[in-house]
């Protein structure tokens, strides 16, 4: 089940830390379809009975590993696209003149470097506590869907014995 780990993690990972696609985000369609992913793989890899819990427990896996893969991702993207924001700042600073004071003065700090870590820990402490557990729904989501028909586990038998009803 590594692989299936691996693999909805990254999608969950590199899916949320890419600008603009990072947008689908907003009601967790990346988190959950990563959970989804990895149940779904793990379903294929397993020959076994795979239960709800079991598709729960690939999905919140993968999404501890999607926040360690959004770390790394989302510091590269940011570090890449700084220098076409700072650009891209100082555009609007030159051509602008009627920018609210307070506006000017976040567009003219928006190349500030010393706030990318806060920013990175803040991001990843919120992609391993509130992602991780909605990867979860998605590997539960994903096993009950991808889930092969018939495969429930048996209930354990009942401790007491019971007469069957006799028809007359």
């Amino acid at each position: 089940m590594t692989q299936a780990v691996l693999l909805g993690g990254l999608f969950i990972g590199v899916l949320s830390a890419l600008p603009i696609v990072n947008l689908a985000n907003c009601c967790c369609l990346w988190i959950l379809g990563g959970g989804a992913i990895a149940a779904y793989l793990a379903l294929q890899e397993h020959p076994g009975p795979f239960g709800l819990m079991d598709g729960a427990q690939v999905g919140f896996r993968a999404g501890i590993f999607g926040a360690v893969i959004w770390l790394f991702a989302s510091t590269a993207v940011d570090l890449m696209l700084a220098p076409l924001q700072q650009s891209a700042a100082d555009f609007m600073l030159r051509n602008a003149t009627d920018i609210r004071p307070e506006v000017r003065s976040w567009l003219e700090n928006l190349d500030n470097a010393a706030s990318l870590p806060a920013r990175m820990i803040i991001g990843f402490f919120f992609q391993l506590f509130v992602a991780a557990p909605f990867a979860a729904l998605g590997g539960l989501l994903g096993a009950a869907v991808f889930g092969r028909p018939g495969e429930a586990r048996p209930l354990p038998s009942p401790t007491t014995n019971h007469e069957p009803p006799t028809h007359s």
